[in-house]
C-alpha cells in the first residue's frame, strides 16, 4: 500500500500476491486469488489463530479504475462457511456477486470455491471488502480502492501521494465462538479487547508498539488518505493530532469538500480525506476511538493509533525526545460532534434527487427483548431482567433462509423461502424514541421482503427507536446508492421535517447513519433488478435480525435484467 510502512526506520517487506490484469478495449481485467485459511496472528502479546485472506490480515487491497471488471476466485481452506461481500459496489445486473450469506447465495462450503465477477460502472474512490457470513469479517476485510478512468483526474488537487487506513477491532478469541456464545445466552457479546488501524493496535496496548504503523510525509506536500470503519461493532473517531483534514470522498462518491478536525463513521463507511503537512516536523498521532452513543451499554473504550511521521523529524530510535503528539478525543458520547460531521456532507453539485415518489415507505429500526420461552433454561435467557436481546426493523425480525438463498428462491421461483409482504409502515404506531410499552418489545420473526418494480422511485424514513435502549445504527443498502435527504431527533413528523429536506445537493452514499433516538431520510431509484439486503451493520444487530431486504423486478432493457447464475454458484 503505497504511503504506508510500518517504521521510516526499520526494513520494508514486500508480499507479492497472486494476481494479474489484463487489459480490454476500454478497460482492465483484474485477476486476483483469494485463499481463506487460518493463519497464526500475534496480537496483544498472544498468539492465535485468526481466518484471513492470503495470510494477511488485514487482506490485500484491490486497485481498479472506474469501467474495471474485477474477478476474484475465493478457495475456502478455512473451517467456517464463508463468503465475500464487495461492499458499495452496485453490482448492476450481476447481483450474484453480491456476496452476503443466503441472500444471493448459499455460502462456499470449507474446501469449496466460487468466482466472484463483476464490472465497477461510474464508481469512484474508496470501497472494500469483507466476508458476509456470521463475524468472520472481524478479520477477513481489505480496501477496494477505484481510481478515475484513464485520462479522467480527481476533481480536487491530485495527492502527492495515497495512504488507505482500515480501522479494525480485536477479540483475544475466536469472534465465531464469541457471537456463538451470545447467540447461546441470549446477552449481548463480549466487546472487543482491541480497536486497530491496518490490523495493528499502536502504541497504547501491550506488546503493540513495535509494529504501530507509520504514515510517512514531507513538509508541505498534500496527500490523499482513505479512511475505511471495518469495525464489527462499533462506530468511530478519528483525528490526527493538530491537522485538519478536508473530506472530499464517501463511499466511492465524491463530496463537496468541507473542512474538519474530526471525522465519525459507523462500521461500512468510507471517508476520502486530504490532508497537509503543514505542522513543525515531528510525529503526530492518528488515532480512533469509540463513538457509544448506547446509554449505559458497554463498549471496549481503547484507542488505537498510528504515527504520521514527517521525514525531516528525528528517528524515534535515535531520539528520547520524539514522543508522537496526541489529539485531544471528543467524549464518547459526543453525538453533538457526530451530528456536526455527518449533517455537513453535500454532493459537489447539483443533484437530480427524484421528486416522484412511488413508494413512501417508514422503517423502525431498534432492538427488542423477548421473553424467555417457556420451559427454556435461564442460561439461555441472560439478557436483561431474564430475555434475550433481539432486533428489527417494522417490528419483523429478520430471519435468514438455510435452504437456499433469497436471489435463487426468487429467481427459481420456489414458494415458501420467503415472502413479500414487508410492512411499509410499522403495524402500529407509537412513540418511537419516548417511552416505550413493554407490549412492544418482542418483534415477530419472519422472511418478509419488499418488492419494487424496476425504475420505481423510493422515500424511506428510518426511524430509530428506544426500545431497549436507543442508539446510532449504521444502515447499508446493498445493491444501491441513495441521496440522504435529512436527518433529525426525535419522531420523523413529516409535516415538519419535510421542509427540512436537502433537494439540492444531498449527498450519495450506501451507509446511513440513523441518529440516537431519531430519524434519516433516503431516496433512491430500483434501477438494479435482483435481491437486496438492508441491514444494520453492526454485526450484533443484523445477527438480531435488525434487517429486511428489497426484491427488484426485472425492467426490460439491456442492464435491467439480472444476469443468469454463474455455473460455479455454491450448492446449498
Amino acid at each position: 500500500m503505497e504511503g504506508v510502512s510500518i517504521s521510516l526506520c526499520s526494513c520494508f517487506v514486500l508480499l507479492l500476491l497472486s494476481s494479474s490484469t489484463v487489459p480490454t478495449a476500454n478497460a482492465k481485467v483484474h485477476y486476483h486469488d483469494f485463499v481463506v485459511q487460518a493463519t497464526p496472528v500475534k496480537r496483544l502479546c498472544k498468539i492465535q489463530n485468526a481466518i484471513t485472506v492470503n495470510g494477511m490480515f488485514p487482506g490485500p487491497t484491490l486497485e481498479v479504475s472506474n469501467g474495471d471488471t474485477l474477478v476474484v476466485n475465493v478457495v475456502n481452506r478455512a473451517q467456517y462457511n464463508v463468503t465475500i461481500h464487495w461492499h458499495g459496489v452496485r453490482q448492476i445486473g450481476s447481483g450474484w456477486a453480491d456476496g452476503p450469506e443466503f441472500v444471493t447465495q448459499c455460502p462456499i462450503r470449507p474446501g469449496g470455491s466460487y468466482t466472484y465477477r463483476f464490472t465497477i460502472r461510474g464508481q469512484e474512490g474508496t470501497l472494500w471488502w469483507h466476508a458476509h457470513s456470521s463475524w468472520l469479517r472481524a478479520t477477513v476485510y481489505g480496501a477496494l480502492i477505484i481510481r478515475p478512468k484513464q485520462g479522467d483526474s480527481y476533481p480536487f488537487q491530485k495527492p502527492k501521494r495515497e495512504t488507505a487506513l482500515l480501522l479494525g477491532e480485536w477479540w483475544n478469541a475466536d469472534p465465531i465462538t464469541v457471537v456463538r456464545q451470545a447467540t447461546r445466552t441470549g446477552a449481548a457479546p463480549n466487546v472487543s479487547d482491541a480497536y486497530t488501524i491496518n490490523g495493528q493496535p499502536g502504541d497504547l496496548y501491550n506488546c503493540s508498539s513495535k509494529d504501530t504503523v507509520i504514515v510517512p510525509v514531507d513538509s508541505g506536500e498534500t496527500n490523499l488518505v482513505r479512511v475505511v470503519n471495518a469495525a464489527l461493532n462499533q462506530q468511530l473517531f478519528l483525528k490526527v493530532a493538530n491537522h485538519k483534514l478536508t473530506v472530499v470522498g464517501a463511499d466511492a462518491s465524491y463530496i463537496k469538500p468541507f473542512t474538519t478536525s474530526v471525522l465519525m463513521l459507523g462500521p461500512g463507511q468510507t471517508t476520502d480525506v486530504l490532508i497537509t503537512a503543514d505542522q513543525p516536523p515531528a510525529r503526530y498521532y492518528i488515532a480512533a476511538e469509540a463513538y457509544a452513543s448506547a446509554q449505559g451499554a458497554p463498549f471496549d473504550n481503547t484507542t488505537t493509533t498510528a504515527i504520521l511521521e514527517y521525514k525531516s523529524s528525528p528517528c524515534p530510535a535515535k531520539s528520547t525526545n520524539n514522543k508522537p503528539v496526541m489529539p485531544r478525543m471528543p467524549a464518547f458520547n459526543d453525538t453533538a460532534t457526530a451530528t456536526a460531521f455527518t449533517t455537513s456532507f453535500r454532493s459537489p453539485r447539483r443533484v437530480e434527487v427524484p421528486t416522484k415518489i412511488d413508494h413512501n415507505l417508514f422503517f423502525t429500526v431498534g432492538l427488542g427483548l423477548n421473553n424467555c420461552p417457556p420451559g427454556a433454561s435461564r442460561s439461555t435467557c441472560q439478557g436483561p431482567n431474564g430475555t434475550r436481546f433481539t432486533a428489527s426493523m417494522n417490528n419483523v425480525s429478520f430471519v435468514l433462509p438455510s435452504t437456499l438463498s433469497l436471489l435463487q428462491a426468487h429467481q427459481q421461483r420456489v414458494p415458501g423461502v420467503f415472502t413479500t409482504d414487508f410492512p411499509a409502515s410499522p403495524p402500529l404506531r407509537f412513540d418511537y424514541t419516548g417511552n416505550v410499552s413493554r407490549s412492544l418489545w418482542q418483534p415477530v420473526p419472519g422472511t418478509k421482503l419488499y418488492k419494487l418494480r424496476y425504475g420505481e422511485t423510493v422515500q424511506l424514513v428510518l426511524q430509530g427507536t428506544s426500545i431497549s435502549t436507543a442508539e446510532n445504527h449504521p444502515i447499508h443498502l446493498h445493491g444501491y446508492n441513495f441521496y440522504i435527504l435529512a436527518e433529525g431527533f426525535g419522531n420523523f413528523n413529516p409535516s415538519r421535517d419535510s421542509g427540512k429536506f436537502n433537494l439540492i445537493d444531498p449527498p450519495l452514499r450506501n451507509t446511513a447513519s440513523v441518529p440516537v433516538g431519531g430519524w434519516t431520510v433516503i431516496r433512491f431509484v430500483a434501477d438494479n433488478p435482483g435481491v437486496w439486503l438492508m441491514h444494520c451493520h453492526l454485526d450484533v444487530h443484523i445477527g438480531w435480525g435488525l434487517a429486511t431486504a428489497f426484491l427488484v423486478e426485472n425492467g426490460v432493457g439491456e442492464l435491467e435484467a439480472l444476469e443468469a447464475p454463474p455455473p460455479d454458484l455454491p450448492a446449498c
